[in-house]
């Protein structure tokens, strides 16, 4: 009985397919002028599966962007978010690691076609809490600076929140020249480099302190009639 002899393939199996996600794969596509056309990016997102897309005409350096907003909003977890480039869903690292964060605690993962980035894969997820970490970080180190630097100004008597454009000598003297008649309020503003509403405020109070200051005197002066 003849011998029958078999040969070993040393040629590799197919790898078998990634295992599909249960959510959504949605696609974001970004341009920063309407000269710019979306049709690269909108081949390319559909390529890799993208079933919803949520395209806009803004600049990367903005956070109020409504469609990243409607897209993040959107999210389930399972869901996988897909861009072109990275810089396609935003050009300040600040904004990315937030954006990064939300995609994160919504359970969706992430993938960047460019740069072959996707948090679906164990080094992807390894990235995300990478990006997490640095997030925290950052975090920490802006409540600490702010920390230290209210500490300071109230060492040296200061405290916190925006200076006054205007002293109170320049407040008085607003309100008289308005109350006089001798500018309006919308040439007291020009001079002074105010809004006109910022003048009618000044003036309100300037009458209401006025008054007071009256009231009190008469109550006073009353007074003093009365023990008499």
């Amino acid at each position: 009985m003849a011998k029958v002899v078999r040969k070993h393939s040393f040629m590799k199996a197919p790898a078998k397919p990634p295992k599909q996600s249960d959510g959504a794969v949605l696609g974001y596509g970004r341009v920063s002028r309407d000269g710019q056309d979306l049709a690269q990016q909108r081949a390319a997102l559909r390529a890799a599966g993208c079933t919803r897309l949520f395209e806009e005409k803004a600049s990367g350096g903005r956070w109020d962007r409504p469609e990243l907003h409607r897209l993040l909003d959107h999210l389930r977890p399972g869901d996988v978010v897909v861009v072109w480039k990275l810089d396609r869903l935003s050009r300040s690292l600040k904004d990315l690691l937030h954006i990064m964060e939300k995609i994160g605690e919504a359970g969706a993962g992430f993938r960047s076609l460019t740069e072959h980035i996707d948090t679906t894969t164990p080094a992807g997820r390894m990235m995300m809490q990478m990006v997490g970490a640095f997030a925290e970080f950052e975090r920490a180190m802006i409540r600490e600076r702010t920390s230290a630097g209210l500490a300071a100004a109230r060492a040296e008597g200061r405290i916190g929140g925006r200076r006054k454009k205007l002293d109170d000598t320049k407040r008085r003297e607003i309100a008289e020249a308005v109350i006089s008649g001798r500018k309006t309020a919308a040439q007291m503003a020009r001079m002074f480099g105010v809004s006109p509403p910022t003048v009618s405020r000044i003036v309100a109070a300037h009458v209401t302190t006025g008054a007071h200051s009256v009231a009190l005197q008469r109550q006073h002066q009353s007074k003093n009639a009365g023990t008499q």
